[in-house]
């Protein structure tokens, strides 16, 4: 119904799901948005979650990374081998930024070598400025442009002076993207947020 509206993921736990299904999973999202679907990935790391889906913790890391280098393949290749077992990947439609979560000092070096951009959780501008300087020192030592930053950080809504130079510290610091997160109790609240962003925030950064 909608043709704006993205689809986004903040973030899906690599390590819970099987990575052929994950990359099946993705290519019809992409294809039934009209390629809308903003990926946010990350590793996970509760133990119960683990513990309960018996998947082992300590190969979260190595997980992750095969999942995403299967993405790569996924999305760049007709045919695909997963298992010793050749697969054609239909539908294949283009591939979603590969945003990932986590702590700067894993998250940016996979963001580096297998992503399109990182996603920092809570961090302030101040210290964002610094991680977002040292990660682009080191894209540009792996041969890679400047990748994505989309930090999600709760604004204070009620102080609206307050939110507006929040967000745009955090577009100083480097920031592409800025999302707002916020738990709601029903529409009604969900709706009076959404106004809230879209009429008197987002109007005042682009000024």
């Amino acid at each position: 119904i909608t043709t704006r509206i993205s689809i986004g993921t903040a973030v899906l736990v690599v390590p819970y799901r099987p990575a052929l299904i994950t990359a099946k999973w993705v290519a019809s999202v992409q294809t039934l948005s009209k390629e809308r679907l903003l990926l946010g990935v990350g590793p996970g790391y509760l133990h119960e979650e683990f513990k309960a889906l018996g998947v082992a913790r300590s190969r979260r890391g190595r997980i992750t990374d095969d999942t995403l280098q299967l993405l790569h393949d996924a999305f760049a290749n007709e045919v695909i081998t997963v298992n010793g077992q050749s697969l054609e990947f239909n539908p294949r439609p283009r591939r979603p930024s590969l945003l990932i979560g986590g702590s700067p000092g894993v998250a940016i070096p996979r963001a580096i070598q297998l992503g399109d951009g990182w996603m920092p959780v809570g961090i302030l501008p101040t210290e964002l400025k610094r991680h977002i300087a040292d990660m682009d020192r080191l894209a540009l030592k792996a041969g890679r442009q400047k990748l994505e930053v989309v930090a999600m950080k709760t604004l204070p809504l009620d102080n609206a002076d307050e939110a507006i130079a929040l967000a745009r510290a955090y577009s100083d610091a480097g920031a592409t993207h800025l999302v707002h997160t916020q738990g709601y109790s029903d529409p009604t609240e969900y709706q009076a947020i959404v106004d809230r962003l879209a009429h008197v925030i987002a109007p005042a950064l682009s000024r």
